[in-house]
């Protein structure tokens, strides 16, 4: 399924889109996310207890930002800024792009097509990482995530709305990578195509349920489809 699948797939495509965690970077790899997760929930009890037993039973940060939103306003940006910050310290511990993303963007951009960044991290985050490593010459846009707008997050559509914009590229030709079913809505509810990326044992199965037109299990398959014949 990576070869000729990915190929008519990314062959109709006039703009790449890359989700960050996962197909790009490994964001919590040296901060575990159930860590930052455990703060964020402190920082959400410190300003509305009765989301305490909701905010520590979780060990996605997303998780608890969505849930932020019950809070009011002023929990929601003090667990917005939280995480900002711990995503920075994150990605700056990282390690390198995951195997064959840097191949994969750098196909991407010689091929003429757009590229961009379309994530429900922060937009400060992805921008550290692609500076740290010098990749930001190989993206046209960066979309993060909605500042103190969780609702916004994929699988709602807005973040692939906003980069068809800044790309001035319409949505049917435009393809996300993206190794969540999250990333597989936002793109059927936007109008455009998936990549896929079961970079896991188990995720295969899920996302092609959730409709990826393509799976591929490693990125350097992205690399080759975008590659001249």
């Amino acid at each position: 399924m990576e070869s000729s699948a990915i190929a008519d797939v990314l062959g109709a495509t006039r703009a790449v889109l890359f989700d960050f965690d996962g197909p790009i970077c490994d964001v919590f790899a040296g901060q575990p996310a159930p860590d930052v997760a455990r703060h964020l929930a402190a920082t959400l009890a410190n300003c509305d207890r009765s989301l305490e037993d909701k905010a520590y039973g979780t060990d996605d940060p997303m998780e608890v930002l969505r849930l932020a939103s019950q809070g009011g306003e002023a929990a929601l940006r003090r667990v917005e800024d939280e995480l900002i910050k711990a995503e920075v310290s994150a990605v700056r511990s990282a390690g390198l792009p995951v195997s064959g993303a840097v191949a994969a963007l750098e196909a991407a951009h010689a091929s003429g097509r757009k590229v961009a960044i379309v994530s429900n991290n922060s937009a400060t985050c992805v921008r550290t990482f692609l500076l740290l490593h010098g990749l930001q010459h190989l993206v046209d846009a960066v979309v993060g995530r909605a500042p103190y707008q969780p609702e916004a997050m994929k699988p709602a559509p807005d973040s692939l709305l906003r980069a068809s914009s800044d790309l001035a590229m319409p949505l049917r030709d435009c393809t996300l990578v993206g190794d969540s079913v999250t990333d597989v809505e936002a793109a059927r509810a936007a109008g455009g195509r998936s990549v896929g990326f079961a970079n896991k044992a188990g995720k295969e199965r899920a996302l092609v349920a959730a409709g990826a037109d393509v799976i591929v299990t490693t990125m350097l398959a992205v690399a080759d489809a975008l590659a001249p014949a």
